[in-house]
């Protein structure tokens, strides 16, 4: 195997491609073609070997220290557009909600569907409790559920807004706050019990800072009205507007101490913003159309799954 890097960024594309970059420098160091469909997510595996990619219909996993362009695994139960997938923390298992209105546990040594939960609406957005034992699923219905792993059972159901497709759903690190997106541009808040406008367009996707960021607590929230907006978690105030993109922010993903975003936009480019300046310091160019999400691995390798 390949030395392993230190930080894997990674993004697609509608123009069909995948890219890998060194995060510093701003240059691609490897393309892989990805014709079957557009590519909704993507995630890297906690121990930084696999880069899961979620499309329609298949979730497929490319290794990331081989330059092989064919993935090392296909799951393929799900029969519409997958847009949400994730990992358990030691690999063991995927997680992944679908349009098809399914949310599935994945089984990565066995290589097979395990579970399957009903959510009766196309599922658009799936976290992980930090408990590791409750999946938290967003539907296009506006429904959110909490899928307890060891009943095995949906274990409660909130509607935020009746027929309000919620968009993104994000968790802090130690379980104290849930935040749901939806497409009204409101993000609903629970263990404060409150519900603001948060932009004027779509929120895309919405994400709280990571551990290693204490003691700031952010929500940052990706908004077709171009910009992204960090909130202080404390009275969720506005610290910063991140200007720079021409067009819809999709995606955004934290550095594992919370000092950096990177951003991905349908200007066709990914972004690195400093968290304390609020300005961008690299773009990434070299997509060819809309730049629809990114993936970052830039902490401590986990221990092998």
């Amino acid at each position: 195997m390949s030395q392993q890097p230190s930080v894997i960024l990674a993004t697609a594309s509608y123009d069909h491609t995948i890219r890998f970059w060194e995060a510093k420098s701003g240059r691609c160091y490897r393309t892989i073609q990805y014709p079957d469909s557009q590519v909704n997510r993507l995630e890297i595996t906690p121990h930084k070997r696999y880069l899961a990619v979620a499309g329609n219909p298949s979730i497929r996993l490319f290794d990331v220290n081989s330059n092989t362009p064919q993935p090392v695994m296909s799951f393929d139960s799900h029969t519409n557009n997958v847009m949400a997938v994730g990992f358990q923390y030691d690999g063991n298992w995927m997680y992944s909600g679908s349009e098809d209105g399914t949310v599935r546990i994945w089984d990565l040594r066995a290589r097979g569907c395990q579970r399957e939960y009903e959510s009766r609406g196309a599922v658009n957005t799936v976290v992980l409790h930090p408990n590791q034992t409750e999946l938290i699923s967003g539907d296009q219905n506006g429904n959110i559920r909490v899928w307890d792993l060891t009943a095995n059972s949906c274990s409660c159901e909130l509607v935020p807004e009746v027929d309000t497709a919620v968009r993104s759903l994000t968790v802090m690190w130690d379980g104290s706050l849930v935040v749901a997106a939806n497409n009204n541009g409101t993000c609903y808040v629970w263990r404060l019990l409150r519900g603001s406008q948060a932009h004027n367009g779509y929120i895309l996707k919405c994400l709280l800072s990571p551990e290693f960021c204490e003691p700031h607590r952010y929500l940052a929230t990706a908004s077709s009205d171009h910009t992204v907006k960090i909130w202080n978690v404390e009275g969720f105030t506005l610290e910063k507007t991140l200007i720079g993109h021409q067009r819809w922010v999709w995606d955004c993903v934290f550095s594992v101490d919370g000092a950096y975003l990177i951003t991905a936009s349908s200007d066709t480019t990914a972004r690195l913003w400093s968290m304390s300046t609020g300005q961008d310091i690299r773009v990434y160019q070299g997509h060819h159309k809309a730049t629809t999400c990114c993936a970052l691995h830039d902490g401590a390798e986990g221990s092998p799954g």
